[in-house]
């Protein structure tokens, strides 16, 4: 299991590989970070994700660089913020038709009054405000 801050270091250690493609060092995880903390506890926390086996070190001196574990677990968290995302834009849609099946039917609730009043230029008048509503 990974604190929060293993997270972000694996996260910003895969984005940097990536883009480098030579292997990343503590202290250059500590520069791109916005971690406040020492490069020991960053060493510490890169000695955890080694031992958990999301990333290596090619030799003693070298950086670190991700796994197959911590590519697929880095694309796994980007799948799930994405399918977040779209959930969030659903649930929104969903919200945002519902407000307008309550206006469409405070309208035809209106219109069925006016009927109920044979008052034909109310009927009207109601039904031009919605056209013109609903072509906006």
């Amino acid at each position: 299991m990974l604190t929060g801050r293993q997270e972000k270091l694996l996260e910003f250690l895969v984005k940097e590989y990536i883009g480098q493609v030579k292997p990343v060092s503590s202290l250059a995880l500590k520069k791109i970070t916005d971690l406040d903390v020492c490069g020991a506890t960053i060493r510490n926390d890169l000695q955890a994700l080694t031992k958990q086996g999301y990333i290596e070190q090619p030799h003693t001196s070298a950086g670190r660089i991700p796994t197959k574990k911590a590519y697929r677990y880095f694309a796994e968290k980007l799948e799930q913020e994405k399918q977040k995302e779209f959930d969030d834009f659903i649930v929104r849609q969903i919200e945002f038709a519902h407000k307008e099946m309550e206006q469409q039917m405070k309208m035809m609730e209106e219109i069925m009054q006016t009927l109920e009043n044979d008052n034909l230029f109310e009927i009207l008048t109601i039904l031009e405000s919605w056209h013109k509503k609903n072509q906006n």
